[in-house]
Order: structure tokens, then sequence, then C-alpha cells
């Protein structure tokens, strides 16, 4: 179970998608660049089953930015995209409403 002392250690940012293209090596993952206010980084996340990547390009998403960074399937993840899953669907979360990229979420 997580404290509430530890969740809140958890950087969660709004991310801009700039670009998202097909991991070349693997069939489900996405190479996916975001901008955080200033700050470029690429996440990997396997949506490519449920998403095209121009519904990602554009779309303000939610990050957890302090992550150590990860190699899958050989390349750099510098962060991890938040989504829901129920059955069959996943849904990116995004803000309600347009908030700069870089704005914490509370």
């Amino acid at each position: 179970m997580v404290t509430f002392n530890e969740f809140k250690r958890i950087d969660l940012r709004v991310a801009e998608v700039k670009s998202v293209r097909q991991h070349p090596g693997a069939d489900k993952l996405y190479l996916i660049q975001v901008d955080l206010g200033g700050e470029e980084r690429q996440l990997v996340a396997g949506l490519r089953p449920f998403y095209r990547p121009e519904e990602l390009e554009g779309k303000k998403i939610v990050v957890v930015a302090n992550l150590e960074p990860a190699t899958l399937r050989g390349e750099r993840s510098e962060g991890m995209l938040l989504a829901a899953e129920g059955g069959e669907d996943v849904v990116i979360l995004v803000p309600e409403r347009d908030i700069p990229a870089g704005s914490p979420v509370l």
C-alpha cells in the first residue's frame, strides 16, 4: 500500500505530444516526443493497438516526470504517460482545459 507521503513524491506534469513514431523493433510500442514546458523528452508507450499517431500528436497528456529513465526494447524512455484501461479500451488521461506544458498536476 502506498502512503500519502509516498504518493506526494510523484511528479505529475502536463506534457504536449510533439511527435509519434513507431518503435522500429516492437509491434505495440510508439516512440513519443513530448514537451514538458521547454524540456523535450522521449516516452516509450504501448499504445499502437489503441491509437494512431495523428490521434496523439498535439494532445496534452499527463506524465510521471520523476522516474529514472529506462531502456525499453533498445530505446530510452524518460517518463511514463498516464492511461486508464477498461476491458479492451485504453484511454489516455488528458487535462480537461488547455493547461500549459510543464504545469504540475495536483
